[in-house]
């Protein structure tokens, strides 16, 4: 019989804090509700950088109601409710900026979707690797699971990103309405089954190699009264971002293109919101020694983005009839290829040190430099 794993006081403890509703994840919704209602975005500069706040803590809200409530539920349908709202958040900026007046936005969901992946596997990846490096020299991973999950990303990567500049049905960037649809049914079928594979059917691929699970693993889910209060103000913190956002876009958009700087940063500010709390906690596990569990959250957040995002945004564009181009420029191939190819070296042995890490980082640098200096 396996030996009982025994969860320390203070980590019980700091768990139950993060599966129950501190006081932030309620009060910024409710401040929501009222720059809504007073149009506080229109208020002056002042106005719009409270409205900005009140957005940026209404995400963060959202992301850890959505975070109670799939640890009540369970997996899979844990991760499902988890993706789903951090994509309903990313589908909100994104339409509400394509719809605004202030600029080109049709390659906003592109630029989006690839800040999303580039985040992912060069900041995120390579923050985890140096920081997990220079704590404990050599960590360890479970190999299939990481391969994987780099196998379905390429693919989607591909498919939605590549592709679309060598059709022939339509000229540029773009997809013809059938190709479109044909993606995004591809992109769901292929998160679907990722999602299957680590939750069910090939669950020890994701689990740390030779350690204990994680403490969550042992944790109590929260009472069903805080899981509904969770889920009520989900709701509420998802209604004000997607009202916040379409207020605040024209001025956001303008304000970029003001700056004299390319609407493709639009996109990076955007990934970059929506990835803040779950690039903490996979900071956070890999100071730990989980290195497992940083690259799950990574690659999982960089799988949810394409496989969610990219079939949401294509339904709004197929019915609302905005245009919407898809493929990437050949310096972001370029960048992409790349990144493919350096994540499938540095994390195809099962082993990483701080030497991936900065790789990865100066993969990103290069990446954030030439999008602001194109």
């Amino acid at each position: 019989m396996a030996e009982e794993v025994i969860v320390p006081q203070g980590a019980k403890r700091a768990l139950l804090q993060r599966l129950t509703l501190p006081w932030w994840t309620l009060v910024f919704p409710m401040l929501g509700v009222a720059a809504i209602v007073t149009s506080l975005a229109k208020l002056g500069t002042i106005g719009t950088v409270a409205a900005i706040v009140v957005l940026i803590g209404s995400v963060l809200a959202a992301v850890h109601h959505a975070e109670v409530v799939a640890h009540r539920v369970g997996e899979p349908f844990g991760t499902l409710v988890l993706a789903i709202a951090v994509t309903v958040i990313e589908v909100s900026l994104i339409v509400s900026l394509m719809l605004s007046d202030a600029g080109d936005a049709s390659s906003l969901a592109r630029d989006t979707v690839f800040a999303a992946i580039m985040i992912i596997l060069n900041f995120i990846v390579g923050l985890c690797l140096l920081a997990g490096g220079i704590r404990h020299g050599e960590q360890r991973f479970t190999l299939r699971g990481v391969s994987a999950a780099l196998c379905v990303l390429a693919a989607m990567a591909v498919l939605s990103l590549v592709l679309p500049n060598y059709t022939d049905s339509t000229s540029g960037p773009t997809y013809a309405p059938s190709q479109l649809l044909f993606v995004a049914v591809v992109s769901l079928i292929l998160y679907g089954t990722f999602v299957m594979v680590q939750t069910v059917r090939h669950r020890d691929y994701f689990l740390p190699s030779g350690e204990s699970l994680p403490h969550d693993a042992h944790a109590a889910p929260p009472t069903d009264a805080a899981a509904w209060s969770a889920f009520g103000v989900l709701l509420i913190a998802l209604v004000v971002v997607v009202l916040l956002a379409k207020a605040l876009s024209p001025t956001v958009e303008a304000a970029i293109l003001g700056a004299g700087l390319p609407l493709a940063l639009v996109g990076v500010i955007i990934a970059a919101l929506v990835l803040a709390p779950e690039s903490l906690a996979a900071y956070r596990a890999a100071k730990r020694n989980r290195l497992q569990t940083s690259l799950n959250l990574a690659l999982g957040s960089a799988l949810a983005t394409i496989g969610l995002t990219i079939p949401a945004v294509a339904i709004v564009s197929l019915v609302l009839g905005l245009p919407l181009a898809l493929g990437i420029s050949g310096k972001s191939m370029t960048l992409l290829a790349v990144s493919l190819f350096v994540a499938t070296l540095s994390l195809g042995n099962g082993k990483t040190t701080v030497l991936q890490g900065v790789v990865h980082l100066v993969i990103f640098a290069a990446y954030l430099f030439v999008t602001v200096v194109p």
